[in-house]
């Protein structure tokens, strides 16, 4: 019988800041998502979470507000290794828990991981539901007139 594994779910520390760039950058190379600089970590940082195994970050994601009412689920990527393994929902289940902690009633995603999502508890929505996100970061996306990615959202009340 193989040991359990021993993964934690915490905010990074600013430590984390060098691995966390590398690890966005790496899902950007792939096209998942945007490139992010360590500065743009750093002046983040508090929005992140991370799943680390030891010593070793195997997953991250963040929880980007928009407002009061409405935050936006982002840069979730699971190394290819952990790939699998339940961490990407432990991930979103507790960016989700500091969305209800935080009173943020709606959250959102934009995914091409729609099955992903929805096992969570997210539906289908249209993107036009967010505007803002559209503007900030859709307009510099080099596949914005051929966006692949759905809108999901989930009510954290």
């Amino acid at each position: 019988m193989a040991p359990e594994r021993l993964i934690e779910i915490i905010k990074p520390a600013e430590s984390d800041i060098p691995h966390l760039t590398e690890m966005v950058n790496e899902f950007a190379k792939r096209g998942d998502f945007l490139p992010r600089s360590e500065d743009h970590i750093r002046a983040t940082l508090p929005d992140w979470q991370i799943a680390r195994e030891g010593d070793q970050i195997i997953a991250i994601g963040s929880l980007l507000l928009y407002g009061p009412k409405l935050a936006e689920v982002r840069s979730l990527a699971v190394t290819d290794a952990a790939q699998g393994t339940g961490i990407g929902r432990k991930l979103v289940e507790s960016l989700l828990v500091e969305a209800k902690e935080r009173e943020i009633p709606r959250v959102f995603a934009l995914t091409r991981a729609v099955q992903f999502f929805e096992k969570v508890g997210f539906e289908i929505t249209d993107k036009e539901n967010f505007p803002d996100k559209i503007w900030k970061d859709c307009s510099i996306c080099p596949l914005i007139d051929a966006c692949d990615e759905t809108a999901v959202q989930i009510y954290t009340s």
